[in-house]
C-alpha cells in the first residue's frame, strides 16, 4: 500500500514563501516513488482541483500552470521518497488545499495534468495567503 502525507501549509501574508513536502511510503506491483511522475494540485473553495506543478521520476522534465510559473518549483528527493514544492511571491489567489499525487504503474514516468491520471494522493494541506 502506498501513503502519501503532506506537510508545511498554513497562513502566510502575501509576498510570503511556504515549502510543502510530500512523504511517500510504501510499494505496490512492484514499483516505488522513484520510478513514478509526481505533481501538486490544489482545489479553492468552491472550484475544482487543478494542477500546479508536476515533475518526472528523475526530475528532469517539470510542468508549471501559468499562474504559478516563476513563483513556484517542484522537486523531489528519491532517495527520501519526498516530493517537494517552494513556493514564493505567495497571493491571496493561491489560498486552497494542496494536495500531492503520484503516478503509478506501467510508462508512468512522465509529468500528467489531469488528476485521473494520478493513483495515489495525499490528505491535502491548508495554504491560505493574506492580503
Amino acid at each position: 500500500q502506498v501513503q502519501l502525507v503532506e506537510s508545511g501549509g498554513g497562513l502566510v501574508q502575501a509576498g510570503g514563501s511556504l515549502r510543502l513536502s510530500c512523504a511517500v511510503s510504501g510499494a505496490a506491483s512492484g514499483r516505488t516513488f522513484a520510478s513514478n511522475a509526481a505533481a501538486w494540485f490544489r482545489q479553492a473553495s468552491g472550484k475544482e482541483r487543478e494542477i500546479v506543478a508536476a515533475i518526472s521520476w528523475s526530475g528532469g522534465d517539470t510542468f508549471y500552470a501559468d499562474s504559478v510559473k516563476g513563483r513556484f518549483t517542484i522537486s523531489r528527493d528519491n532517495a527520501k521518497n519526498t516530493l517537494f514544492l517552494q513556493m514564493n511571491s505567495l497571493k491571496p489567489e493561491d489560498t486552497a488545499v494542496y494536495y500531492c499525487a503520484v503516478r503509478w504503474g506501467i510508462a508512468t514516468h512522465a509529468p500528467a495534468y489531469y488528476p485521473a491520471e494520478y493513483a495515489y494522493w495525499g490528505q491535502g494541506t491548508q495554504v491560505t495567503v493574506s492580503s
